[in-house]
């Protein structure tokens, strides 16, 4: 036991404890905090083990920059610049001689997905590639739930344009959605769902 000039004790078991609480609180933030930021990159991370092996060949959209000015004095460095806005889908490519397209969404919310998520040149877009025969459809991520989806652009089409409600229950999701398994490598191998539902047609 270790005593400071105000009288006080210090006692490392009891800081030690401390610390621990500390850290264990800390990782469950960053854990919930975190949970549904990496949509994107598991995508990115599988699209990568596709190609690399051959099964496929998918990659992201990059997002348009409209740059404003540039420092020509040190080798052309943009200064100034602004993303505009997608209004296609973030991926696209070749699997088995057949085009595919597909967006990837989330929601926080346990219960439905909403679809204002979804812009309408988005739903205009697919609709041309899939009038051109092409594979169209959509990942979506229910984040709370650690739960990933492939959803026909079909039925989200209909659903959009057609449906009576702002939204795409959970319900739908499990009845007429496919889950994807996530793993290690690849993080989302999401391409024997398209086999499955694609495959034959």
């Amino acid at each position: 036991m270790i005593k400071y000039s105000n009288g006080k004790s210090y006692s490392p078991k009891q800081i030690k404890k401390t610390e621990d609480k500390k850290t264990v609180s800390l990782k469950r933030h960053l854990s919930s905090a975190n949970r549904g930021m990496d949509l994107e990159e598991d995508i990115n991370a599988s699209n990568e083990y596709y190609r690399e092996r051959d099964l496929c060949l998918i990659t992201k959209r990059p997002t348009p920059i409209n740059i404003v000015k540039v420092d020509y004095s040190k080798g052309a460095i943009i200064t100034n610049a602004y993303f505009e806005k997608q209004s296609t889908t973030d991926y696209n490519g070749v699997y088995k001689g057949r085009y595919i397209d597909f967006e990837a969404k989330q929601t926080k919310s346990k219960t439905s997905f909403p679809l204002a998520n979804i812009s309408k040149h988005q739903i205009e877009h697919l609709k041309k590639v899939l009038k051109q025969g092409g594979i169209a459809f959509f990942i979506i991520e229910f984040v709370l739930r650690d739960e990933v989806y492939l959803l026909d652009a079909k039925y989200v089409i209909d659903c959009y344009e057609n449906g009576d409600r702002k939204s795409i229950p959970y319900e739908k999701f499990v009845e007429v959605g496919h889950k994807i398994k996530r793993g290690y490598a690849p993080r989302l191998d999401y391409l024997p769902v398209i086999e499955e539902i694609y495959g034959k047609n």
